[in-house]
């Protein structure tokens, strides 16, 4: 069979409720009809999810100093990457970035704090901070604290969090060339705590840290496992005294690949275009959000910055989508 007409008759196949197998996702990401496995994952995409894109803003509430040795990780204190770290935020400061994220036509407004798991203290502020918002703002509350807890997550559920945040980050075959501080298993672990707790979850991970695309396909799956209600497909910005700072770049069309397979895979999540978005795609942030990707991130992110949310939202609009 042609890879045209297997790559129609593998979204005849999702539409109808079907799953493709890892097989199938590998002929599917090595085809040479680009730009039908974009058309076809978009198909997809639109039957499932609508016309609609997921606009998320995030907060680095506490910068730096993290005890976990990701490679990839500017934050990480095992290197000198040179970045301005910061202890937690206090409640006034988070807030007016809250109501800011909201004005600048966010949906969600994420926090993120670069911990391995919060102390105590710092939990029960964020906790307060949390209250806060939703009181005094009105916007959807993420979070990413690191590892969790059942009792912390069900106390975050009890505050009417949305969405926790937990990317795998990397394929379990290629793990251990990522972090050697905690393996993929605790990261699996975190994800469902977060499920137990009736959370949504937000699990994604990064490409082109020097993974096989096999991996990448491998990834995809082990996230699919968890049915998170979003993935982001983030894409290595090598950062300076980081491990990977040297790391070759990967190619637009990689990019684009690895997101329509991964909506095969994947066909009614939020599938959120993440960091290195600016950087690797360029002008085909717009072809993204036409093959597969329904979501960004706007704003900036946790160490590096990004295009402005009246930018972004510009580009949706234009392409014929909405918020």
């Amino acid at each position: 069979m042609q890879d045209r007409d297997f790559i129609r008759d593998k979204t005849n196949d999702v539409l109808d409720g079907s799953a493709v197998t890892p097989q199938e996702a590998e002929r599917l990401l090595f085809t040479n009809e680009l730009l039908t496995l974009a058309e076809c994952a978009n198909t997809i995409t639109r039957d499932y999810n609508a016309n609609k894109v997921d606009v998320e803003t995030l907060l680095n509430a506490k910068s730096g100093s993290c005890p976990e040795s990701c490679s990839f990780c500017a934050q990480s204190s095992f290197y000198d990457s040179k970045i301005n770290t910061y202890p937690l935020l206090a409640t006034e400061v988070v807030l007016q970035r809250a109501q800011a994220a909201k004005e600048g036509g966010a949906s969600s407004f994420c926090l993120v704090c670069a911990y391995r798991a919060p102390p105590e203290k710092d939990f029960q502020q964020i906790c307060e901070t949390i209250a806060e918002i939703t009181e005094k703002v009105g916007i959807d509350v993420n979070v990413s604290l690191g590892f969790m807890t059942p009792l912390r997550a069900r106390k975050l559920k009890s505050l009417g969090v949305k969405r926790y945040n937990h990317n795998l980050e990397a394929a379990e075959s290629y793990f251990s060339k990522i972090c050697k501080t905690h393996d993929f298993a605790d990261r699996m672990k975190t994800a469902q705590i977060v499920k137990d707790a009736g959370l949504e979850l937000c699990c994604g991970g990064i490409i082109g840290m020097g993974e096989t695309p096999q991996q990448r396909i491998e990834l995809g799956f082990s996230i699919a496992s968890l049915r998170p209600e979003e993935v982001p497909v983030n894409i290595l910005v090598a950062q300076q005294g980081t491990p990977l700072a040297q790391v070759s770049q990967i190619s637009e069309d990689d990019v684009i690949r690895l997101i329509a397979v991964w909506r095969f895979i994947m066909p009614t999540t939020i599938l959120k275009i993440g960091g290195g978005r600016e950087l690797h795609l360029k002008d085909k942030g717009r072809l993204a959000l036409k093959a597969g990707a329904n979501g960004l991130i706007t704003g900036g992110y946790l160490t590096v910055g990004g295009d402005s949310p009246h930018k972004d939202l510009r580009m949706i609009h234009e392409i014929g989508l909405h918020t």
